[in-house]
């Protein structure tokens, strides 16, 4: 355990320390964030923020664990995946930055791109680090045997999770807070059944969403950016296919899910009555319409965070006694 703290500090400290250089050059460069013009009001004043943010975070991330890791086949997974997931964030920001506009890499770009990553993430799971094929109901102790559709489950793991940490990060500090909350949740998890060196991954995952909230916390002075949001939510995914939690994974990152289904409700609904069931979604846009203040929302939206990941560590915790 020593060393995953020592982990978790390093990689907190790294993004601290860097952190402020790292602005002042994606300011003398202009690489500030284009505002969509259908978002609310009050983030007009935020055009202009340098992001990319996961560039600091993912370096940070990549000395700390390196550093440290033992090099076995999950934990080596779980990294690799969530780089990848970062760089096609990477590409999806620059473009973004280059057209200066709101929109990025094609979506059938994006997909292919997760559907390799999903695959290489399935072959190291079941080749390398000898993982069943099943999807487990941690709820009622029970396995269900996924066999060929395994790879669909991780495919479906992956894309859900970075696209919904990528809707979360509407709000500054909102989806680095919450992802700390899971990744908290699975240093305690993966601890507790001793994987340390999937617990030393989780705790450099939680150093680095700290030390970016210190500068991403409301108001933010730079954002995390796609390369942010897909390469937590990737190491999120990960995490998550290599102790076995896919359906654990609703519960754990509840917040994340909360603000997924929001927006498919809201484009499910007009789709069938031209009419809204949220002002606007993400969930987080509809609140700041009712007047919520950012804090308001961002500590509330934080509170639920923490409700979920704990009851998923208890549940967890039962499954394995």
């Amino acid at each position: 355990m020593g060393r995953v703290l020592i982990g978790g500090t390093a990689a907190l400290l790294i993004c601290i320390f860097l952190s402020p250089k790292f602005i002042e050059f994606l300011r003398e460069r202009e690489f500030g964030q284009h505002i969509r013009e259908e978002g609310p009001e009050r983030h007009r004043i935020k055009a202009g923020t340098p992001t990319m943010g996961g560039l600091i975070i993912f370096a940070a991330l990549a000395v700390s664990f390196l550093i440290l890791t033992d090099y076995e086949w999950r934990s080596m997974g779980v990294f690799v995946a969530a780089v990848a997931c970062a760089m096609l964030g990477f590409a999806d920001d620059y473009i973004k930055l280059v057209r200066r506009r709101s929109l990025g890499l094609r979506a059938r770009t994006k997909l292919l791109v997760t559907v390799a990553i999903s695959l290489g993430l399935w072959y190291v799971a079941s080749h390398e680090a000898h993982l069943q094929s099943t999807l487990r109901l941690r709820f009622v102790d029970y396995q269900i045997e996924l066999g060929v559709f395994y790879p669909v489950l991780i495919f479906f793991v992956v894309a859900g999770t970075t696209s919904a940490v990528n809707l979360t990060d509407g709000l500054d500090g909102l989806a680095a807070g919450c992802a700390a909350i899971v990744a908290l949740a699975y240093v305690a998890m993966t601890a507790y059944t001793g994987q340390y060196d999937l617990a030393l991954l989780a705790a450099v995952l939680v150093g680095v969403c700290v030390g970016f909230l210190w500068f991403n916390a409301f108001p933010a002075t730079i954002f995390m950016g796609d390369t942010g949001s897909l390469g937590i939510g990737g190491a999120i995914a990960g995490l998550a296919v290599m102790t076995k939690t896919e359906l654990l994974l609703i519960l754990l990152g509840g917040m994340f899910v909360i603000e997924a289904l929001s927006v498919l409700i809201q484009v499910a609904y007009f789709q069938l009555t031209r009419k809204r069931v949220f002002l606007m979604a993400p969930l987080h846009h509809h609140f700041e319409l009712h007047d919520w203040s950012e804090t308001k929302i961002i500590l509330r939206f934080w509170i639920i965070a923490a409700l979920c990941g704990a009851i998923g560590f208890v549940i967890f915790r039962q499954s394995v006694r």
